[in-house]
């Protein structure tokens, strides 16, 4: 891989870890309204949405620390 195509990489990831920590927060933002329908689904659905988001945030930042040795 060339410089540049890994300065790309590099930048590409960096831009996906800042927006899933965005995503995260709005995430840990968002409270619950119980008395609305569905809202257990929704609150579960968002708990599974953080879950992934934060393993994909590990699975990148350990990317980012092989590539840079």
């Amino acid at each position: 891989m060339t410089r540049e195509a890994g300065e790309d990489v590099a930048a590409g990831r960096e831009h996906m870890i800042r927006h899933l920590r965005q995503l995260v927060e709005a995430l840990e933002r968002r409270v619950p309204h119980i008395e609305r329908s569905g809202e257990g689904a929704i609150a579960h659905d968002a708990a599974a949405l953080k879950d992934r988001a934060l393993k994909r945030i590990a699975e990148l930042e350990s990317q980012r620390s092989r590539s840079s040795r």
